[in-house]
């Protein structure tokens, strides 16, 4: 069963970006795999493909989509739940 997000995705989306990038070491991982820069961040911060991007990025690599759902107090699936709805 799907858990229910937020009526307002993008803003937890944007929360999960902030979340991400707030802890150093996961924010090189980051872009060093996306490619991007903080200025190309800056300029795609509304971008859903990004936005989905970071969710694809944390479902990669349990231990930070855990940090950053607790971070965020939400349950780790919310964050999972959110890329499919990104993408569309």
């Amino acid at each position: 069963m799907q858990p229910e997000l937020p009526s307002d995705r993008q803003a937890l989306a944007l929360n999960v970006l902030a979340a991400t990038l707030t802890d150093e070491r996961r924010a090189a991982r980051f872009l060093d795999l996306t490619g991007l820069s903080p200025e190309g961040i800056r300029e795609r911060v509304d971008d859903p493909v990004l936005l989905a991007a970071v969710v694809t990025f944390l479902e990669a690599h349990e231990p930070d989509l855990i940090s950053v759902a607790a971070a965020l107090g939400c349950d780790p699936a919310i964050i999972t739940a959110l890329g499919p709805e990104l993408e569309r």
